[in-house]
């Protein structure tokens, strides 16, 4: 097959213990899902209707690379999260069928334009320019499922320039692993390569150039890199 232009590079994620790379498909990202964050956002949160946003493919940032300050903001807010990678398809899966999906789990920055984001909820628009900018994704290398040790006590925290950001233990998402990727798959067919960011917890805060920070799912995944 010949393409009018040269096709994109394929995204995709170094895999712990192996030299094999773990290629990206589609971004997903849940909202408001631990109730410190949604409190300290003035928001509460609807257990009954998980919240969904997308960012792209290519937002994701990997290999510890430097991630660029994005142009038209002056309130880059960090948001450190669990990202559950898919290795397998389906639709409409039941929360007890969910772990058979998982390819493996690493840890993230779901990067936002804050300022812009407050524009946007002010006039009741989409937050698409406050989430889904170039290199808003910054994801470790995935630890596969065979090998991590993920449970309700999974502590995952953020540094920033050696200070503690944000810290919590997994046990505080409201929901689980299992009901996101249920309620994702009742909105999507969910295909092998998809991420899941899986929400942040309280304490989020600006990002300036020059920052350093250090993301980790303990026992599982870490993530350093710098603001440039």
């Amino acid at each position: 097959m010949t393409y009018i232009i040269a096709p994109p590079a394929q995204p995709s994620l170094p895999v712990i213990g192996s030299d094999q790379r773990f290629p990206i498909r589609r971004v997903f990202c849940i909202g408001r899902n631990y109730a410190e964050h949604a409190r300290e956002m003035g928001a509460s949160v609807d257990k009954a209707a998980p919240m969904f946003f997308c960012k792209p493919a290519d937002a994701v940032v990997s290999d510890g690379a430097d991630v660029p300050y994005p142009s038209v903001t002056t309130d880059l807010h960090h948001e450190v999260e669990m990202v559950v990678a898919l290795a397998a398809a389906g639709s409409n899966i039941a929360p007890a069928d969910a772990a058979s999906l998982i390819f493996g789990y690493g840890v993230g920055l779901d990067l936002t334009r804050r300022d812009l984001q407050a524009q946007a909820k002010a006039k009741g628009h989409p937050w698409d320019v406050a989430k889904a900018f170039d290199h808003s994704a910054p994801v470790s290398a995935l630890c596969p499922a065979t090998t991590a040790h993920v449970d309700a006590g999974t502590v995952l925290r953020l540094s920033v320039n050696g200070e503690l950001r944000q810290q919590t233990t997994l046990g505080e998402m409201v929901h689980a692993v299992p009901q996101i990727i249920a309620a994702l798959s009742s909105l999507f067919e969910l295909k092998a390569g998809d991420l899941i960011f899986t929400g942040t917890p309280a304490g989020v805060a600006a990002l300036q150039r020059g920052d350093r920070f250090h993301a980790e799912l303990v026992g599982v995944a870490e993530l350093e890199s710098r603001i440039v």
